[in-house]
């Protein structure tokens, strides 16, 4: 039996999502942000919401239609060719593992400074334990994270809600590119709910959990981010906010609550724990669904007869991840990770403009708009980002041809 097990239901789904979404980008983007968006930084936030809705809608159509692990790289392997799933599962895999190692070296920064790269490798190591147990116990995992990181944003919210409001800069406008550059930092914040899709072949009714898991936790994370965006504006002005390098530990000081200010920095590392989790589920599930077409290794699609995961993937990509934190810092490196997402989902719009009105299809103008958004906000991205991007992508795409002229030989 080479199949994932169904063991995870719809609370466990949306927790799953909202553990990437609500993860260490909270506590990290909105310094850049601010310093691309200036004063136009709830614009870009509000960009960077409908993009990732219309990028739902699509997804979770898909998902009901193709429950089986993969997520995008399945879609678009069924829906536009073979290539084109190829690619938005190769920017997903190298795009996102660079990002699990940031998230690695995010931990050891905020958990013992000074020692990252040794907290960096345990951590990895834990999670990657966590998820060879099961899916059940990464689910369990998300949930006690995502449960105390909401709690210390909610601290963060209302002290910078209540707080002292007289330390506010202004910061001056970029423009139009400034925002939507923004919008492009912004929208990985909420790209997590890839990772609800990716799980398809173990939530159980994924027809009609797969969908509302991804709407609720989409939702749930909007509501976050915009609470924060303002208590952040209100406390620091977005001066201050572009010029911090922890912003939310900054709001709660600054708002005159500084005893808090290691809450801040312990929820911190547990959300980057939290997102570091949730992104070894998506990484290896697509690694298997690759796997099986042989894209990759046919070894990584081994699934253990007992706990119902890809264990080998789950141990090669834990592997690579902690080589990589412990070798390379990441965490001012991987700008093409973003672009590399957006391509993801690119394709994933691509697809969902495919289906039919008896497949559900969603409402027109969706995929459209999430295409041109993907398109526009990806290249909106700093241009080394955008070179390293379409430079990664290249390599993909001159594997896939090599292997498919030696296949036809």
């Amino acid at each position: 039996m080479n199949e994932l097990g169904r063991r995870l239901g719809l609370a466990d789904a949306v927790v799953v999502g909202l553990g990437a979404m609500v993860g260490a980008g909270i506590f990290a983007a909105f310094g850049p942000a601010a310093a691309a968006a200036g004063s136009w930084l709830l614009l870009a936030l509000a960009l960077a919401a409908l993009l990732a809705y219309c990028n739902a809608i699509s997804s979770a159509r898909l998902a009901a239609l193709y429950p089986v692990s993969g997520g995008t790289y399945v879609y678009g392997r069924e829906r536009l060719g073979a290539f084109w799933g190829y690619i938005a599962g190769w920017g997903f895999v190298v795009g996102k593992t660079a990002s699990c190692a940031a998230m690695a070296l995010t931990v050891g920064a905020y958990a013992w400074p000074g020692h990252e790269r040794l907290i960096a490798v345990a951590v990895v190591v834990a999670v990657t334990l966590v998820n060879y147990l099961g899916v059940e116990k990464s689910a369990l995992a998300s949930r006690v994270i995502v449960g105390i990181v909401l709690a210390v944003l909610l601290v963060v919210a209302v002290t910078g809600l209540t707080g002292d409001h007289a330390n506010a800069s202004t910061a001056t406008s970029t423009g139009p590119y400034g925002v939507l550059q923004a919008a492009g930092l912004l929208f990985f914040a909420f790209a997590g709910y890839a990772r609800i899709a990716t799980l398809g072949e173990e939530v159980r009714e994924p027809a009609r959990t797969i969908p509302r898991a991804i709407m609720v936790a989409l939702v749930i994370a909007l509501g976050v981010y915009t609470l924060v965006a303002v208590a952040a504006l209100l406390t620091l002005g977005a001066g201050g906010l572009a010029n911090a390098t922890d912003p939310l530990a900054r709001v709660v000081e600054a708002a005159g609550f500084p005893g808090l200010t290691p809450v801040v920095r312990v929820g911190a590392a547990l959300a980057a724990t939290g997102s570091l989790l949730a992104l070894v589920l998506g990484v290896s599930r697509t690694t298997l669904a690759m796997s099986r077409d042989g894209h990759l290794p046919k070894t990584l699609a081994a699934i253990h007869p007992r706990y119902r995961v890809p264990h080998h993937a789950e141990l090669a990509v834990g592997v690579i991840v902690a080589i990589a934190a412990a070798t390379v810092d990441l965490r001012g490196a991987i700008g093409f990770s973003s672009f590399a997402v957006l391509t993801y989902y690119l394709v994933a719009n691509l697809s969902a403009a495919t289906l039919t009105q008896a497949e559900n299809r969603p409402p027109r103008w969706v995929p459209v708009v999430g295409a041109i958004g993907c398109v526009v906000v990806g290249f909106a991205l700093p241009l080394t980002s955008v070179l390293a991007g379409l430079a990664v992508l290249g390599v993909g795409a001159v594997a896939y041809f090599v292997r498919q002229h030696r296949l036809g030989d």
